[in-house]
């Protein structure tokens, strides 16, 4: 039997009625109630079967009191999936704990910047990113993806502390490459800007790619990598993430904020035993679910070439997010979110969201039959207002 055939993500599982952003909250960001979504990336798949394992276990010890996730059988899980899935080496006794990835960088940020001082992201901007620079009264510099010319400028500035770089990058896709990675490791520590690595799409490269940590280049610059297996194994509500930083005296005073400041020295429970399995035995999982959703975007690239020809769309390197930029065929973004809200019934995701006006961004993490009801709307709904 093929590692696939194991797993079944055909089955549509509903989600209505379970609290579920994605579906039962859809009416908050697109106003009507009963939208098919593909909008909050999530998956709509069950986790792999060893974390459920893992989790059903850890309930029928029946006791869920404080716990720590300073211990060996968290530190050396995550160690033994950096060594086995990305042949890297890490350092456990760098090892960070948050509630989630943008709790750290919200922490990180306010620890290296000081209320009005640049933090640099590149263009498109995941708007939890641009949430929390702007909240922290920070100031939002952008930089297109892929120009190194205009990275260098923004990190000269004089106000530039930190950069936040999304790798691989939401919602693009794009899978930093080891050189590029490493001049923008140079670039930094030539001009005093901090990175903080946001990496939690890291694990769903695409066959051709490598995701390359950030623990690999960063050197002996000021950095953090923050990361969460919540992503790639679609356990998002159990929370839970953690973070590798650079320099002892900065982890230190990262910790010390965390457990006093924050009051969060106890994690939850269910995150740790879900992580633990997912990286000691979920690897056949996560390539099946991968090899499910790259299905799934060779289904959208095939619909979009056939109704429409010149607009060229490509699969992402990374990830079950399909950008789309609908530039090429002279869209009207308010029409076609009206009429895929009206009339198609669906809710997608409109550029606007990640500053970038003309595109899309539609979520292919479900099962195909969802996929072609998407793609299936949105082919419809770009011919009737082009």
């Amino acid at each position: 039997m093929s590692t696939r055939a194991r797993y079944d993500f055909d089955t549509v599982i509903d989600r209505r009625g379970t609290w579920c952003v994605q579906w039962d909250g859809v009416a908050d960001r697109f106003g009507v109630d009963g939208l098919l979504p593909f909008t909050i990336s999530d998956m709509d798949f069950e986790t792999a079967p060893e974390v459920l394992t893992a989790l059903r276990a850890r309930l029928d010890h029946g006791v869920l009191g404080y716990t720590t996730w300073q211990q060996d059988d968290f530190r050396s899980a995550v160690a033994h999936w950096f060594a086995t899935r990305y042949g890297t080496e890490i350092d456990t006794g760098r090892l960070v704990y948050g509630p989630s990835v943008l709790s750290q960088l919200s922490q990180l940020l306010q620890m290296w910047t000081a209320e009005g001082e640049g933090v640099v992201v590149h263009t498109p901007t995941y708007d939890g990113f641009r949430k929390a620079i702007t909240g922290l009264g920070r100031e939002l510099r952008g930089v297109p993806v892929g120009d190194a010319g205009a990275l260098e400028r923004e990190l000269a500035r004089a106000d530039a502390k930190v950069l936040v770089l999304c790798s691989p990058h939401n919602p693009t896709g794009r899978v930093w490459t080891e050189p590029e990675l490493r001049q923008t490791a140079a670039l930094a520590r030539r001009h005093g800007v901090a990175v903080i690595s946001d990496e939690i799409h890291g694990d769903f490269v695409h066959d051709g790619y490598r995701h390359v940590p950030w623990t690999r280049v960063g050197g002996d610059g000021r950095w953090a990598l923050i990361s969460s297996g919540s992503k790639s194994f679609n356990f998002p509500a159990l929370t839970g993430s953690y973070g590798i930083i650079g320099d002892p005296a900065d982890r230190a005073e990262f910790l010390r904020r965390m457990e006093t400041a924050e009051g969060l020295a106890s994690p939850a429970v269910l995150s740790l035993a879900a992580h633990i399995a997912a990286y000691r035995e979920g690897g056949p999982w996560l390539d099946a679910v991968r090899a499910y959703v790259a299905g799934n975007l060779a289904l959208v690239a095939e619909r979009l070439d056939g109704a429409f020809p010149g607009l060229g769309w490509e699969p992402p390197q990374a990830g079950y997010l399909a950008w789309i930029d609908l530039r090429p065929l002279g869209v009207d973004d308010e029409a076609l979110q009206r009429v895929l809200i009206e009339r198609e019934k669906v809710a997608v995701m409109p550029g606007s969201v990640y500053g970038a006006p003309g595109f899309l961004r539609l979520n292919v993490g479900c099962p195909r039959s969802k996929v072609e009801a998407g793609v299936g709307a949105l082919v419809r709904g770009v011919m009737a207002v082009r």
